[in-house]
């Protein structure tokens, strides 16, 4: 009688620790939580940010690529309406930023060739040069 006594308290022990190792499991994940929604709203807001402010390229660049970064580890919550809403907007903001920085980059260009050309077709020496 004696060892089943002890059997029971046993048993007994092991199932409050088991119940402690649940809640104590259960209060990391309650508050691993509030962070990760803290990321996807993070996202959704610099990518925003990024999709209205796409003219201004060094704010909107960089908050592109967080928001994407954010985005990507506030997925992995409930809430993943806003994490992809931040990975999207935060994509979309950035790849507009870029197309237009490339596309001043080559009107520059596309600029500096014709006055280039335009400036060696009305030298003095060339004209000079052919009009005997």
């Amino acid at each position: 009688m004696n060892e089943e006594n002890e059997k029971e308290q046993v048993q007994e022990e092991q199932k409050v620790i088991e119940n402690n190792v649940e809640k104590d499991t259960t209060e990391v994940k309650e508050e691993s939580k509030p962070r990760k929604k803290g990321l996807c709203i993070a996202s959704m807001i610099l990518g925003i940010v990024a999709l209205v402010l796409f003219c201004i390229w060094y704010i909107s660049i960089p908050c592109g690529i967080l928001a994407i970064i954010f985005g990507a580890l506030g997925v992995k919550t409930m809430d993943k309406g806003m994490a992809v809403a931040g990975i999207v907007t935060g994509a979309i903001g950035l790849v507009i930023s870029i197309c237009i920085i490339m596309a001043i980059f080559i009107f520059g260009v596309a600029i500096g060739l014709t006055d280039a050309i335009e400036n060696s077709t009305n030298n003095n020496y060339y004209n000079s040069y052919y009009d005997l």
